[in-house]
């Protein structure tokens, strides 16, 4: 099997770790590294969360790298109201047994990608793209080496889920974004748009669940925190078939099977100047196709993540 090379880049956070089992479970994945980034919970935590799933997944091969504890500009954010006290729900954080990663994430990205044929490591961003913005002023020829960059971030038809037009990862670190944007990696933006499409119903949850293994359970929980979440703040209705959106995955998903998702041409760029709009993602359409700098998924098969979400859990 052809395995395809990748780096996560990931602020763990309850759909993350979602996430991350996906991949941990996946034969097709080469999975490189994980690199970490302050974002949903402060970097020290997100980087203890990903060794804590990283053990738990039975994945201790794959290395973690602490990488950017603050965004280049702004002051941290972060949204435990969301992903709780710790970053991983109802979860009780342990002391993982093996430690972090010498070196930073932003040099383990750099090495990983230029020990490789070009464009064959890509890239699933599921935090604020700091880590890959300092990277690309480290190495600017980072950007052509660079397979895709699968990004979960920004926001158009759905609006924002922090400001009425901006999604958390972009609005915490603008400036990065839009670093990112402006140069020539292949940005694939999976923003809430698409992971609005991806409810975790509590008929998908017991599916996860019911495989009955570490990764399974870890997924299953914290789905079922981001429900709790999700009634709680947001008021969604406790209806039949109703569920909370499943962000994170996406990009793993997609890199995994990518004929899950539809994409379109366009060119994204980010407000960065106005507090009113700040993170703010411009999605322009009317481009040609050939030329176009980026994708934007517009639609998904929900059911095939979640099947992919499954499988790997077991």
């Amino acid at each position: 099997m052809n395995k395809q090379s990748l780096i996560i880049d990931c602020d763990p956070g309850v759909d993350d770790a979602v996430a991350l089992m996906l991949a941990f479970g996946s034969p097709a994945l080469d999975l490189l590294a994980i690199t970490t980034v302050g974002g949903n919970a402060p970097l020290a935590k997100t980087t203890r969360n990903a060794r804590m799933l990283r053990q738990i997944a039975g994945r201790q091969d794959v290395p973690v790298h602490a990488g950017a504890d603050r965004p280049l500009r702004r002051k941290p954010a972060g949204a435990g109201e969301f992903h709780g006290e710790e970053g991983l729900g109802f979860m009780t954080p342990f002391a993982p047994t093996r430690p972090v990663a010498d070196g930073h994430g932003v040099d383990a990205i750099i090495s990983a990608v230029n020990a490789r044929p070009p464009g064959t490591v890509a890239l699933a961003l599921l935090g604020p793209l700091t880590n890959l913005a300092l990277a690309l002023r480290r190495e600017p020829l980072l950007a052509r080496r660079l397979g895709a960059v699968a990004v979960m971030g920004g926001a158009r038809s759905e609006g924002g889920n922090i400001t009425p037009s901006a999604e958390f990862n972009i609005w915490a670190d603008p400036e990065a974004a839009d670093e990112v944007l402006r140069s020539e990696c292949r940005v694939t933006m999976f923003s809430l748009d698409v992971t609005h499409q991806v409810r975790a119903t509590e008929a998908r949850i017991a599916a996860i669940g019911a495989v009955g293994t570490p990764k399974g359970d870890v997924a299953a929980a914290m789905m079922t925190f981001s429900q709790t979440v999700e009634r709680e703040i947001v008021g969604w209705p406790s209806l039949s078939g109703w569920g909370p959106p499943v962000h994170d995955p996406c990009p793993v998903a997609w890199v995994l099977k990518p004929e899950l998702f539809t994409l379109k041409p366009c060119k994204i760029a980010v407000e960065t100047q106005s507090e009113l709009t700040r993170g703010h993602t411009s999605v322009e359409f009317r481009v040609d196709a050939a030329t176009a700098p980026h994708l934007w998924a517009a639609t998904v098969d929900a059911d095939g993540v979640f099947d992919l979400i499954v499988k790997a859990a077991g």
